[in-house]
């Protein structure tokens, strides 16, 4: 009851003193801002704790790197880790305000695209839980990535307004403000820039399970400098042109990931890396520098964590500071920043790892381009014919990918299958010059948000069947197989999962307003749109199925309603007419009186965190069906297992340690190994080969050709039934039939409930180890090289 008087005493404070209102007069607004303010206080006391214990103890600190942090909202996992839910609510519920209600009203942070941020958001919290001190950077996205919406099926961007009324959760810090430089010359080693910009830092506490622990998230924003603004252009009447500097510098921090298709736009690219990167180094260098004397010890106290290839200037800019600033010789400092640094590759995608021209790089990072060559000069010195396939610069590109291995002590893929492709393939030449260097650790999520906050039905009843303590020891879910064969803990499973469906039908309808029949299959692809992860395949089939229906609609069909969600970059074109294709199918299935009972298709806009949360849980099966060898890991694959969900998919990422761990039998498996995969891209006309024998897959590209989907417009969809027809690199035409058959599969085995129900607690039971705990500990162990403050 004392808690509860708390809360409710901190809340009213925070309306009259923060707010500036009364309980009479507060919006919703007001009541949420003034809860995250109360919870934000009771992390306040850790966190200075946490603080002061890793100064005072010289401890050794984490500092994670990366473009995205997607942290979904905060008040729920914030209450939830702090152990005051429930307390929050009570509080709430006595002072007339609904709690749900304000959870609602809290907006998604658009600080990241999809599993690279949520990685990082996981991998925090989880530092947090296991008590190792650490620093999260990135970003402060005035707009962040962006908001989707359809218009007539086709996708729009609109700017993200989750900032329009600040965040209560961060706190500005003036003091820890550091300048950025830009272009100008080099001359003699003497960097000379043309532009700077000022990094200002907002931080936000992240607390681990129970509230012991708190680390800081640090997000850096562009902060005006009155410098910018020309005030004779101004006093002259050019208001514009007087503000174009402070224009300029505001574009840093404008927008996640801006189209880089122009040259100005992979200038903004590479500045907002560098601008993440380089405030990020001298606030580590710095605080180092507050508790130490001596940068000879850097790696004693400092690993920094470069979460794949967007902060790989770090390593350069590392070694500028040393050499520059601080009079190390190149030598010395190449070696201090190689211990520091660790590199985790997400991708195998030549794409995503990134190259930089060297006229884009002299204009804009001149002294970086000159250590980068003296880099790249010094492994040819060191290691001489061994290391003649190693090239950072190469058709006048830097090549950030190799960047980022040449100045790390580590380098890490994120699954088994990832980092052995990754040792054999992408890096095989420094591999071969410094075997041991590339190791794995697989990717792992927090069950603290992906069960306790997001499925509380079956949080609950994994508590009663396994006691409590799973939060922080996932491994305790094996337990669950003790419970496989007990009618009633089936029948209560499956309770768990109807409320699940309840839940996000009900959000469905309120959001979009659309109905859906919840005995059926609820079948979920959500993730980033893009040909590799093969939506194509999914919508294919679903066009099939529903032939299928059609010609028979009175036979008994297992009912599905196909899910789909998911982004595409606003220069993707494929994916976007994927996405098109996927509403035009919908429009046309959903209209069909024969068979909507029987087959849904739904896109439902803007997936976010919070829509995972309403839709993870409420998911059976699970679609990892990306083309094997092209996903790094996946940890949409481990949520949707952890919620219950049964996987169907391809040997690629994680699949492959999920399916060894919840047993083939728990596992619908279908498609190409990735060796088979490079093996029939080799054969010619594979693709038509595919599809001549697939009389199916042919009425259905038939259809589409033909125009039955886009009516309006027939030949809306040629290059994509053209793309299949002559190349299909990603072998959409070549996994048809055994996906069609897996499909099939699912179906038999969703008929039978109680089989059904044991395949998914088998999952559930045995996923502990996909836990982020446990990654993050054999990152401490493999990697950093740190300890827990317990």
């Amino acid at each position: 009851m004392q808690r509860i008087f708390g809360l409710k005493a901190s809340i009213l404070h925070h309306l009259q003193y923060t707010i500036g209102t009364s309980r009479e007069h507060a919006a919703p607004l007001d009541w949420r801002t003034a809860l995250s303010h109360a919870l934000r206080d009771l992390a306040m006391d850790p966190w200075a704790e946490s603080l002061r214990r890793a100064a005072d103890e010289k401890l050794k600190r984490v500092h994670y790197l990366s473009m995205e942090f997607l942290p979904g909202r905060l008040i729920e996992d914030a209450a939830i880790n702090l152990g005051v839910r429930a307390d929050a609510e009570q509080a709430l519920d006595e002072l007339g305000v609904n709690f749900s209600d304000l959870l609602d009203d809290e907006p998604d942070p658009a600080l990241g695209n999809g599993g690279l941020g949520r990685l990082a958001a996981c991998y925090l919290e989880s530092m947090s839980t296991l008590a190792l001190p650490a620093f999260g950077y990135g970003l402060r996205y005035e707009r962040g990535l962006f908001r989707q919406a359809f218009d007539h099926g086709r996708q729009v961007e609109h700017p993200d307004s989750w900032l329009d009324h600040g965040s209560p959760w961060s706190l500005a810090k003036p003091n820890d403000a550091y300048a950025v430089s830009f272009g100008g010359s080099v001359d003699d080693g003497a960097w000379t820039p043309a532009n700077r910009i000022v990094a200002g830092a907002f931080d936000t506490p992240v607390a681990g399970y129970g509230g012991a622990w708190v680390n800081t998230l640090r997000l850096w924003e562009a902060v005006p400098d009155a410098n910018l603004l020309d005030l004779g252009r101004f006093n002259a009447g050019d208001f514009s042109g007087a503000a174009e500097q402070l224009v300029w510098a505001k574009t840093f921090t404008r927008v996640l990931y801006p189209e880089d298709s122009t040259e100005l736009g992979k200038e903004l690219r590479l500045s907002q890396e560098y601008f993440l990167t380089s405030a990020s180094v001298q606030d580590i260098l710095a605080r180092f520098l507050r508790e130490h004397d001596d940068l000879d010890r850097l790696p004693d106290s400092v690993a920094i964590q470069m979460n794949d290839t967007h902060p790989a200037i770090a390593g350069p800019e590392l070694i500028r500071l040393l050499v520059d600033e601080h009079s190390f010789s190149f030598d010395r400092a190449t070696d201090l920043a190689t211990q520091v640094l660790g590199y985790t590759n997400h991708t195998l995608l030549p794409e995503a790892l990134e190259r930089w021209s060297i006229g884009l790089m002299r204009h804009l990072l001149p002294r970086h381009l000159q250590i980068i060559e003296r880099l790249d000069d010094r492994i040819h010195e060191i290691h001489g014919e061994a290391a003649a396939g190693i090239h950072l610069i190469e058709h006048d590109e830097v090549k950030m990918g190799d960047l980022a291995v040449a100045t790390s002590h580590r380098v890490n893929g994120v699954s088994a299958l990832h980092s052995d492709l990754v040792r054999r393939d992408l890096f095989a030449d420094f591999e071969a010059l410094t075997p041991g260097r590339i190791v794995n650790v697989t990717n792992g999520i927090t069950p603290r948000r992906w069960l306790k906050l997001a499925n509380p039905a079956l949080a609950d009843l994994v508590t009663e069947r396994v006691g409590s303590g799973w939060e922080t020891d996932l491994d305790r879910l094996a337990g669950l197989t003790d419970h496989a064969d007990d009618p009633a803990f089936l029948e209560s499973f499956g309770h768990t999962k109807h409320v699940a469906k309840q839940r996000f039908t009900r959000w469905l309808h309120d959001a979009h307003g659309v109905e859906l029949p919840q005995h059926a299959i609820f079948d979920v692809q959500a993730k980033r749109i893009h040909e590799y992860k093969r939506q194509l395949l999914n919508i294919l089939w679903t066009i099939a199925h529903y032939q299928r229906i059609s010609a028979d609609p009175h036979a008994d069909w297992t009912p599905h309603v196909k899910i789909f969600a998911g982004k595409a970059a606003p220069g993707y074109v494929v994916a976007k007419d994927i996405i098109r294709l996927i509403n035009d199918v919908a429009h046309v299935v959903n209209a069909d009186p024969l068979t909507r009972d029987k087959l849904r298709v739904v896109f439902p806009p803007n997936y976010s965190v919070t829509m995972a949360e309403h839709l993870i849980p409420a998911a059976d099966l699970s679609e990892q069906i990306s083309t094997a060898g092209m996903e790094a890991s996946g940890t949409g694959n481990m949520k949707f297992a952890l919620n219950g969900a049964l996987t169907i998919g391809t040997l690629d990422g994680a699949n492959v340690e999920i399916r060894e761990h919840v047993g083939p039998d728990n596992f619908f498996l279908f498609g190409l190994t990735a060796d088979e995969v490079a093996a029939r891209r080799e054969v010619p006309d594979h693709a038509r080969a595919a599809i001549e024998a697939s009389p199916a897959l042919q009425g259905v590209l038939h259809a589409i050709a033909s125009g039955a989907f886009s009516p309006d417009e027939p030949g809306r969809y040629a290059s994509l039934v053209d793309l299949l027809w002559s190349s299909d690199w990603f072998l959409v035409a070549s996994d048809f039939d055994a996906y069609d058959a897996a499909q099939q599969q699912v179906d038999r085995a969703y008929r039978d409930p109680n089989a059904w129900q044991k395949m998914a607690i088998a999952n559930i039971a045995r996923i502990g180890y996909f836990s982020s705990d446990r990654a993050v500990r054999e990152y401490m162990t493999e990697i950093w090289n740190a300890g827990s403050a317990r």
